[in-house]
């Protein structure tokens, strides 16, 4: 059996989430299938060196233009040439006129939640948007379509069935696994690098947020000045990938533009250098309003991190045991969590160990074995 695999965006520089959990399943489907063959397909880009052809592996650049033009005429062409069975596509959405068994990776359907209006007027950058508009057209098509659809937790899982009224074996929860280079890191050496090249300060919180509404940044960074001002201390808040004008913006719009001063933005971080940021941080947070996984919170139990995250949509389900949860609408409540493990020893120590369990039971090569599964069940039809 032939399998295509959509990984537009796997050669960019900057990976983000979905990017990640594409080349991990490529790696590990790699060690753990030599019977099929494979043909992955990319957008040409500077990252080539991420993944390498084996025996049954074959790499694909495909030209094109904007995501939905590569996606809808593009993709489609370089599938029928490389003489496809399945496809897979793994980012959301997929060509509407693919005409062989399609498998499609759901993440969310936050972007069919709501008006279509508000996401022309809410946060994110212009191209986020238009990228939601296009998923909002695309993602109905398509489902329809499709011979299975893979989504990422639980909860995700129940929201889709319920928003597309689709049940039985054709939707599937498969859980995102956490890559193993995230762990304690005691190097000294290491981590004097990583605080030289990206000026990390000997204590700070650690805080992964962006623009877009789902991510609460200016509720936390409400609990962030409610906890220098309850607690006393003097302990930065590190951000990265964040820029500064939008940070100042925040800032002004929630009535604290002092606190730019005890906030450091590093830039984008390499994935390999992460580990350590996390492993020095002395709390996690992730504090969104809604995810559909969330593999940061793993990334920071496996690196021995405590971890504050939201008792709300897949963070619980994820988190397991090894985080405290909060209600991300209530900045008072983040800040008192902040509190209790910053005076407790003995609570931020349990949450660390109880990461480090949870996080374990979390797997990369899991997930593909999941996938292959999926792969055999239509490739036996």
């Amino acid at each position: 059996m032939r399998i295509g695999i959509e990984a537009q965006r796997l050669f960019r520089v900057k990976k983000h989430g979905m990017d990640v959990v594409v080349l991990e399943l490529i790696r590990n489907l790699q060690e753990i299938d030599p019977h099929n063959e494979y043909v992955i397909f990319v957008k040409p880009d500077q990252d080539s060196a991420v993944i390498q052809e084996s025996d049954n592996f074959r790499i694909a650049e495909v030209p094109g233009g904007i995501y939905p033009m590569w996606e809808q005429f593009s993709l489609p062409k370089a599938v029928r040439s490389h003489g496809c069975d399945i496809l897979h596509c793994t980012s959301n959405t997929a060509p509407v006129g693919a005409n062989i068994p399609l498998v499609i990776t759901l993440h969310d359907i936050i972007y069919m939640e709501g008006p279509a209006r508000k996401l022309l007027t809410g946060g994110g950058t212009a191209y986020q948007r238009f990228g939601n508009l296009y998923r909002r057209w695309n993602v109905p098509r398509i489902l329809r379509k499709a011979s299975r659809i893979i989504t990422v937790s639980n909860f995700e899982k129940e929201r889709i069935g319920d928003f597309f009224r689709i049940s039985g074996d054709k939707l599937r929860a498969v859980h995102n696994g956490v890559s193993s280079h995230f762990k304690p890191v005691s190097d000294p050496v290491e981590i004097e690098r990583i605080k030289r090249k990206y000026a990390l300060p000997d204590r700070y919180f650690f805080f992964l947020g962006n623009t877009v509404e789902k991510k609460n940044t200016p509720g936390t960074l409400k609990a962030f000045a409610l906890f220098r001002r309850e607690s006393g201390l003097d302990i930065p808040l590190v951000m990265l990938d964040f820029d500064h004008e939008d940070l100042k913006r925040i800032l002004e719009e929630i009535s604290e533009p002092g606190l730019l001063n005890h906030i450091f933005l590093t830039g984008y971080v390499v994935n390999t250098d992460l580990p350590v940021i996390y492993a020095l941080a002395e709390i996690f947070l992730y504090t969104s309003y809604r995810e559909s996984f969330g593999i940061p919170i793993l990334e920071a139990q496996q690196s021995g991190t405590a971890v504050i995250t939201s008792n709300t949509s897949s963070m619980p389900e994820v988190a397991g045991e090894g985080a405290l949860l909060v209600d991300p609408y209530q900045p008072e409540e983040i800040c008192s969590a902040m509190i209790r493990i910053i005076r407790d020893p003995d609570l931020r120590s349990s949450l660390i160990n109880r990461g480090l369990l949870n996080s374990s039971t979390f797997s990369w090569r899991n997930m593909a074995t999941d996938v292959l599964k999926i792969y055999q069940e239509l490739g036996a039809k």
